[in-house]
């Protein structure tokens, strides 16, 4: 047969390398490598600092007042909670700022804030909290509970001249 008699001319054979397959490989190719390349290693924030129980007194807590950031910390029935997670409440210009470094205990049972309800005598013994009556027992034992499932236990609160104390 010729090629005038009016047939179609023979299909052209597609080469395995034309430019459109060059071009879909190397995306593909590209895909690939993004998938599989080496990814930097994750960096952790910073932890914080361990935190170790210890013995306090009323004078040895009060440094732990939110003040030249500092950690904010108080006690409650003789257990000091770090509560600097709330220093917005706790801490300097917070509404309970009051017990930030001191025992909190009898303020949290009379739901008062003010700082009469502190300890002005920081050598004094601890307040034994024996003259509180059955709703300020409650409500000091509903904030210990609070506090306990929302900050961390870092020491105990002691007297002053008690063997437990830390020595100056």
């Amino acid at each position: 047969m010729s090629s005038t008699d009016g047939a179609a001319p023979p299909p052209e054979v597609m080469s395995i390398a034309s430019p459109i397959n060059l071009v879909l490989f190397s995306v593909f190719a590209l895909l690939v490598y993004m998938q599989f390349r080496p990814k930097a290693p994750a960096t952790l924030p910073k932890a914080p600092p361990p935190v170790v129980f210890r013995t306090f007194t009323p004078k040895t807590l009060l440094e732990f007042n939110g003040e030249n950031d500092k950690p904010v910390y108080l006690a409650v029935r003789g257990r000091v909670f770090d509560v600097s997670p709330g220093r917005n409440f706790y801490g300097p210009g917070g509404p309970y700022e009051n017990f930030a470094g001191r025992d909190a205990s009898r303020g949290l049972a009379f739901q008062s804030f003010d700082r009469e309800m502190l300890t002005e005598d920081l050598s004094a013994p601890l307040d034994d909290l024996k003259d509180l009556n059955t709703d300020q027992l409650e409500n000091l034992q509903g904030w210990e509970e609070r506090f306990s499932e929302k900050y961390l236990v870092v020491g105990k609160l002691v007297a002053e001249g008690d063997p437990d104390a830390p020595k100056s």
